[in-house]
């Protein structure tokens, strides 16, 4: 609820159209030692977060406007509907037809299931791959300096994306982004398939291709929710339909991460698990061709040429040299 209402919801309405406002440094960290502070903080931040939610409530007044204005449903009526289960049940559906209309047809579609995809993966250093790596022989010393590792290029993604996204926009950067974590992912996978004899090899080719392609994953979320909850950006989600896009959006993250779970159960031996990474790899891949079609799309082209290397200097370059050869072979006669 917190990641749809306040996360998605809120935050665009205190922002105010402020894009610097919009970025967060976001960060994660599991050790043993850790999980009783954890236990500890999240039990403890219930009480601070409900009273600091309420105040940032009462403190925007925009965040009390309601989205939608209520049907005026006679007293009559009302009670026959709650009675009658079937009519609940079919608006239900109509409400789950129209957000989903709503999100596939909206223009943010294309970064938002793009981002979606992503999670359709077992390249983390999640339960999944961890479990592989114990099974392969590392030990939880190794695999904690591992996600040490990732974790910090994770947060380093946090800075490298607002800067960027400031010199060449986020929709460029989304897609500078995804290839990145494209091309980590691809040559990770290749080792790990190439040197599948070999565990040392392939384990630590997918660890590092998993662990540099962080960087990427955080950054094209970071500019997909950029844009999509920027209030200036061209694609924007109105402030009255906000609230179903992002909970679609979110239905769509656990629809394709129960995906990848899915395909541990079926691949459930540790010499199975080339084909969820194959798996991984694929949603990715499909991830960089519907964000290429949006980035297409809105600029007109994914690929910006220097000016040397333009279609249109290129083209003027050969009908120069058409036109000066005539010319050249007569003075040589």
């Amino acid at each position: 609820m917190n990641l749809v209402s306040v996360e998605r919801d809120w935050v665009i309405v205190v922002a105010r159209s402020d894009t610097t406002a919009l970025r967060s440094i976001l960060d994660g960290v599991s050790t043993e030692t850790a999980i009783l502070v954890n236990l500890a903080m999240n039990c403890a931040s219930v009480i601070v977060e409900y009273f600091t939610i309420a105040k940032v409530y009462y403190q925007v007044p925009e965040l009390q406007h309601p989205k939608t204005t209520p049907p005026i449903v006679p007293q009559n009526e009302e009670q026959q509907t709650r009675q009658n289960a079937w009519v609940a049940f079919k608006r239900a559906i109509q409400k789950t037809s129209s957000d989903l209309r709503l999100y596939f047809t909206h223009p943010a579609f294309a970064p938002s299931f793009s981002i979606a995809l992503l999670y359709c993966t077992v390249l983390s250093f999640g339960g999944v791959m961890v479990t592989y790596l114990l099974a392969s022989g590392y030990t939880s010393a190794q695999i904690a300096a591992m996600r040490t590792v990732s974790v910090t290029l994770e947060v380093l993604a946090t800075w490298i994306g607002p800067w960027l996204m400031k010199r060449i926009g986020p929709v460029r950067a989304g897609l500078w982004f995804l290839s990145w974590e494209l091309g980590c992912l691809a040559i990770g996978v290749s080792i790990f398939w190439r040197y599948a004899d070999n565990v040392l090899v392939s384990t630590l080719g997918l660890v590092c291709g998993s662990m540099l392609s962080r960087i990427g994953l955080w950054g094209v979320d970071l500019s997909a929710q950029v844009i999509i909850q920027e209030a200036s950006s061209v694609v924007e989600v109105e402030a009255e339909k906000r609230g179903a896009f992002s909970a679609v959006e979110a239905s769509w993250q656990n629809v394709f991460e129960m995906c990848s779970y899915t395909s541990t159960i079926i691949f459930s031996s540790p010499s199975q698990f080339h084909n969820p990474t194959a798996l991984s790899v694929t949603a990715v891949f499909f991830a960089w061709l519907l964000y290429s079609s949006f980035v297409k799309k809105r600029r007109g082209h994914l690929v910006h040429w220097p000016t040397c290397m333009s279609p249109e200097k290129q083209q003027a370059t050969i009908d120069e040299l058409f036109e000066s050869g005539p010319s050249r072979r007569r003075e040589g006669l």
